[in-house]
This record gives C-alpha cells, structure tokens and sequence, in this order.
C-alpha cells in the first residue's frame, strides 16, 4: 500500500509551515493526492515537490515564475527565457548591493569627521540625486578618480 503523508507530516519533513503547504495546494504547486474525511494526504513525492517549490523560492523566483515553470506550459525552453530574466535580475541586485557596500565601507574609513563633507559622498549622492544608481554612480566617483589623483585617496 502507498505512503500517505498528512499535512502536518509534509511540513514535519520540509520545514514549511503547513499555511505555506495549503497556500501552494491553493496555487496548484504541490496538491494533495486525496483526501481523507477532508483532510490533505500527500504522496512522498510531495516532498520532493515542495523541495522544487522553496529551491525556486531559494534562488529569487516569486511563486507565480514558479507555477509557470512548474506548470511547462508555453514552449519547451519557456523555464529558460525565465532563467536568464531572473539571472540578469540577480546580476544587478548583486550589483548594486556591492556598490551600498562600498559606500558603506568608505564612510567608515572617510578621513572626514562629517560624512557630508566628504567629497565622495557628496559627488555620488549628486549622482544619486540625478537619476543614476548607486552602482552607476559609484562607477562614475571611480573613473573621475583615476583621472583627478587627489579624489582616489578619499
């Protein structure tokens, strides 16, 4: 006879809140198998399905990508044109997540006592206030650095 996990065993053996397991059955990610006097029982290749569920999570695609790619409806390749919209994402918020960490990194070494007098905050947060991404302005602090010596050492 065929395993069958309850609900509260599926989140026993996932670490996902048994809300999260009826929100998923809701969206159409992992279903129950059957149902007992109305109550959820899953197959243990739920486990596995909620484990695809929360690596998608893991890796920055929301649970509506996550159902379009669950679900390979469209064309075959269709999970990849996701993949690479999502990997460019990541690409940029890594991006300018580095370029907040070094601004923060350089007003803890700034030599000067405010940060508002400190040149290179005041030229990025110009930037900044201009339309450009930190990352951008960031970029652009650097390259008219190298080409006036005195601002580099900042």
């Amino acid at each position: 006879m065929a395993e069958f996990l309850t609900i509260g065993e599926l989140a026993r053996r996932t670490g996902v809140t048994t809300s999260a397991l009826r929100y998923y059955d809701e969206l159409g990610l992992v279903r129950p198998t059957r149902r007992v006097s109305g109550h959820r029982r899953y197959g243990v290749n739920a486990v596995a399905a909620v484990g695809f569920v929360r690596f998608l999570q893991e890796v920055g695609f929301t649970l509506a990508e996550t159902k379009l790619i669950a679900s390979r409806e469209g064309s075959p390749g269709a999970w990849r044109s996701l993949a690479v919209r999502k990997s460019e994402e990541l690409r940029h918020r890594i991006a300018r997540d580095e370029a907040a960490r070094q601004a923060i990194d350089h007003a803890l070494v700034c030599p000067e006592e405010d940060l508002l007098d400190c040149p290179n905050f005041r030229a990025t947060m110009k930037q900044v206030l201009a339309g450009s991404e930190l990352a951008d302005a960031h970029l652009h602090l650097h390259a008219s650095a190298e080409r006036r010596p005195g601002l580099s050492g900042r």
